[in-house]
């Protein structure tokens, strides 16, 4: 039997309320050991103030948030150490170049010379011009920086707030790989994005916020080898179209102006759902992708009519 993992980040129903509906409320999760969560919804929803409030930048109204032991806010000072952080924005100190930053930063944190090479591969997969004006910077080159200084302290933790903005899709692919190697490494990280497909490449679990909320937590392994497929079926003929929906039990949605349906079977019906279809007269059948985003609307849904 395995041995349960430690809780590294605990987020215990923390609020924010700047007033007008904007803020953090009754905000609640754990991460462990190894694991990576993920924080997606749109612009507003919440996610830079809670990241902001991980690292310490912000008090929260009522709750706590703890970095093993820590307080967040209270010992913000001492959980620095343990942590690498992507913000969404960088405001750089008055430093001539990208490599004086770069330097300067690891050192305060106690890296040695000899630490600098994992930071000179990071530079180098990045296209990241370092002798560039950090504040004459453009915005993706700015990211780049951002995204050197927080890998290359090989933390045990790392906290990014969208991280791919401002990234060409070359250097976004190049960065999925960088998380992923912390990952492998054993790093706890937290990342937020806009883009849900980022999210479950490289996360255990995301989260999906809006208005301030956590929502649902979603299992990205189980989405993925989940035991029920979705297929849409169209007919030729509406009375084959009709035939079949009054067979079936499982449909999840029809599209009559089509002759189209969608059904939701176990994989171990399929053999029994090609058998039946054999007697009708097909436009065609395919399966239809599940992923998170189709969870996530589904689970929207489910909300949107719990609520009325």
């Amino acid at each position: 039997m395995s041995e349960e993992k430690k809780t590294v980040i605990s987020v215990n129903h923390v609020f924010k309320d700047y007033g007008q509906g904007r803020g953090n409320f009754d905000v609640d999760f754990q991460i462990k050991d190894g694991e990576t969560l993920g924080i997606v919804g749109e612009n507003g929803a919440g996610k830079t103030t809670l990241i902001r409030q991980v690292m310490g930048f912000i008090k929260s109204d009522t709750g706590n948030i703890n970095i093993y032991n820590f307080d967040a806010y209270k010992d913000s000072a001492s959980t620095k150490c343990y942590m690498g952080y992507i913000p969404g924005e960088i405001n750089f100190p008055d430093v001539r170049s990208g490599d004086e930053f770069l330097h300067d930063y690891g050192r305060a944190l106690g890296m040695k010379d000899a630490d600098f090479a994992y930071a000179d591969e990071i530079i180098s997969r990045m296209q990241l011009d370092i002798r560039a004006y950090p504040k004459r910077m453009s915005k993706g080159m700015k990211q780049k920086t951002s995204i050197v200084a927080a890998m290359m302290l090989k933390a045990p933790i790392i906290i990014m707030d969208e991280p791919s903005i401002g990234l060409d899709p070359l250097m976004r692919e190049e960065l999925l790989k960088l998380i992923l190697e912390q990952k492998e490494r054993g790093a706890t990280m937290l990342m937020s994005s806009n883009t849900i497909e980022e999210l479950e490449r490289v996360c255990d679990r995301v989260a999906y916020m809006s208005q301030g909320k956590i929502l649902d937590i979603a299992d990205v392994h189980e989405i993925q080898s989940r035991k029920v497929r979705d297929f849409k079926i169209e007919f030729k003929e509406a009375r084959d179209y009709q035939s079949f929906i009054k067979t079936r039990k499982d449909i999840l949605r029809l599209q009559p102006q089509y002759h189209q349906v969608t059904v939701r079977i176990d994989k171990k019906e399929m053999p029994h759902l090609l058998d039946q279809l054999e007697k009708y007269d097909l436009k065609f059948i395919s399966e239809v992708k599940y992923n998170l985003t189709t969870y996530f609307n589904e689970r929207r849904k489910a909300l949107n009519k719990e609520e009325k």
